[in-house]
């Protein structure tokens, strides 16, 4: 049996592109049946971002130099996208955007549960799909919860920050590897490839990737 091509995903739960890449990339790996293994790995898109957050539009004209409209065909273009790759986005104009700092830890404890894939999607889930405030730990602690996680242990470990250091020294490798933007999707440690490709774009990547391994 060929070992399963490792993949390394770097990405923020508040980063709509990032689900997106994620499920082009998963459609290009079903459907060139390709073996893998997907590690998560924590960034920051708003490492500055006051506890209350920011409205969405708000923060993408701010950030960005877009205009109202265009910021709004954008969130039309994802929400199109989305419905395509199977996740349903609920963009509204209260919505907000939010520091993912304890979100980060929070997958980071999961993985040690076995659970970090399943957590990370339930948290892209509770942003987009139900607005829920991911800044809140009681709100990080249900979200764990309903994926069958121990409550009470989710908010201890949010509340003490116990991997408060090791999430940061996570952070800081993949700044140092010169990431500034997601998701970055790295193959097989070597390959890095930004942003999401598209589907037919991750399935010739896989393609060349598989063809210099034989």
């Amino acid at each position: 049996m060929s070992t399963p091509l490792r993949i390394d995903i770097v990405s923020d739960v508040m980063c709509p592109w990032s689900i997106i890449g994620y499920r082009q990339l998963v459609t290009a790996l079903e459907t060139t049946d390709t073996a893998h293994e997907i590690h998560w790995h924590p960034f920051e898109l708003n490492p500055d971002m006051p506890p209350e957050g920011q409205n969405i539009t708000e923060h993408i004209i701010e950030k960005y130099g877009t205009t109202p409209e265009q910021s709004e065909d954008s969130r039309n273009q994802m929400t199109t996208l989305g419905t395509e790759l199977g996740f349903d986005f609920r963009f509204e104009q209260d919505m907000r955007m939010h520091n993912t700092f304890n979100a980060h830890q929070l997958i980071h404890w999961a993985d040690t549960q076995g659970r970090e894939h399943d957590l990370k999607q339930a948290l892209f889930t509770a942003h987009f799909t139900f607005r829920r405030d991911l800044s809140d730990i009681h709100v990080l602690a249900e979200v764990a919860a309903e994926i069958g996680l121990n409550r009470p242990e989710a908010q201890a470990v949010l509340e003490d920050q116990r991997f408060a250091a090791e999430v940061r020294e996570m952070q800081n490798f993949w700044l140092k590897q010169g990431i500034r933007g997601v998701p970055a999707v790295v193959f097989d440690r070597q390959h890095l490839v930004t942003g999401a490709q598209g589907v037919e774009n991750f399935r010739h990547i896989l393609g060349q990737i598989s063809a210099k391994q034989i």
